[in-house]
């Protein structure tokens, strides 16, 4: 068990069950453009890769590997009217979930500083942190637009860190692009996934411990 003085969590499958919304998101921006349906277990492979933590990045290479080139601004363009909405289209954001129980979070933020390290941009963490948790203080909020570098970069851990001198941090996160990115930030790192493949993966990249969901973050906190 850690004593950390600043929980730092990911946003999209730790804090945000992103299935339906961004995962979903990903699976109708390749379709528009390719014409080809894939599967979610198709992007998890990729994700599992590391070095595609941009998902509208994503979206392209997977629209390239299936012979389609696709421009970098049309696919961002199409992303957001799926995600946002359009003409009346309500936007898969609003099929999010939130994954923390509003009590386990309202002891931790009397314990502890918690920030967000995130891929999202800013906008985008606006919206469900207003919908789902807008009494829970996250602070900083590190977003795509705060770094020059995104994960697996440490840019953002550092940046939290440079702006919190002495509290020793704990980071939180899905994927392996965060793992790596708290490797390099000499960030101790908890993996949260309820796959098994992606969970041995997170403990290879040097998780000390891997939960099933955050709810169950007290086993790892002294």
């Amino acid at each position: 068990m850690v004593r950390p003085g600043m929980l730092v969590f990911d946003m999209d499958g730790v804090l945000v069950d992103v299935s339906d919304s961004y995962r979903e998101t990903i699976v109708q921006t390749v379709k528009h453009f390719t014409g080809q349906t894939i599967t979610r277990e198709l992007i998890q492979q990729y994700k599992n890769q590391g070095g595609w933590n941009n998902d509208w990045a994503l979206s392209q290479q997977i629209a390239r590997d299936l012979g389609t080139e696709a421009g970098y601004d049309a696919v961002v363009e199409q992303f957001n009217r799926l995600w946002m909405g359009h003409d009346g289209v309500e936007g898969l954001v609003a099929r999010e979930r939130w994954i923390g129980s509003s009590e386990l979070f309202e002891k931790l933020a009397a314990a502890y500083r918690m920030a967000i390290f995130t891929g999202r941009m800013h906008y985008e963490v606006d919206i469900t942190l207003g919908r789902f948790a807008p009494a829970i203080k996250f602070d900083p909020i590190i977003c795509a637009e705060d770094v020059t570098n995104g994960k697996p970069a440490p840019d953002g851990l550092n940046k939290i860190r440079e702006q919190n001198p002495g509290l020793e941090l704990l980071y939180f996160g899905d994927v392996v692009d965060d793992a790596r990115s708290a490797k390099a930030a000499g960030v101790p790192f908890v993996g949260v996934t309820h796959r098994d493949d992606t969970a041995d993966l997170l403990r290879q990249e040097g998780a000390i411990a891997v939960l099933k969901d955050i709810n169950q973050i007290g086993t790892v906190l002294a």
